[in-house]
């Protein structure tokens, strides 16, 4: 019985201790990333959220789509495009990464060569097709999206070797200051 009664005063003592001024506020979960800017992306070739057309893809002449975008903030030093499907069989599928781009560009034209270095200084790094520059859609079946995904850096990157996705998210962490996407959606007639 005094156990109980222990333990009922212990309780009351607890709870008569806090006050509002002492509640636990959750911590914000909130990065950086969360706080950037939205930047906007399009395409002369397809809609958001549209059919790719067949010559951006591995069925016909696989270049990559005309894009340009907008809403550049100040303390943009270089652009980074990355595309990937991430409904792929296997998961996510990375079609292109394109790193260092200007901050004067205003887009990508189309069928971008598939040389690691550009004649302005832009980069690509290595798809998951094992190649440097763009690996259009090319799903196994059904429809797939892919995510054409911008970000505005406030670098440029500097890496020793092939540059891949996961080494390029690693680089730009802290340095996203803008963001956007275009989706697109293929399907392979058979």
């Amino acid at each position: 019985m005094t156990y109980k009664i222990f333990f009922l005063l212990f309780l009351l003592l607890i709870v008569s201790s806090c006050s509002k001024k002492d509640e636990i506020k959750p911590i914000s979960t909130e990065t950086k990333q969360e706080k950037t800017m939205q930047l906007k992306i399009t395409s002369s070739a397809f809609e958001e959220g549209g059919m790719i057309p067949k010559k951006y893809t591995c069925d016909a002449e696989n270049v990559s789509p005309p894009l340009a975008w907008s809403g550049t903030p100040s303390g943009t030093k270089s652009y980074v495009l990355i595309c990937d499907d991430p409904d792929a069989p296997a998961g996510i599928w990375v079609h292109w990464v394109v790193y260092n781009i200007p901050e004067s560009e205003k887009g990508l034209s189309e069928a971008v060569p598939a040389n690691k270095t550009l004649a302005n200084g832009t980069m690509q790094g290595i798809s998951d097709f094992g190649e440097t520059g763009y690996g259009g859609p090319c799903p196994p079946g059904g429809t797939h999206r892919y995510f054409f995904k911008l970000y505005a850096l406030d670098a440029t990157l500097s890496f020793q070797g092939d540059v891949t996705k996961d080494s390029l998210l690693d680089a730009m962490k802290g340095h996203i200051i803008a963001e956007g996407q275009l989706i697109g959606k293929y399907t392979r007639s058979r």
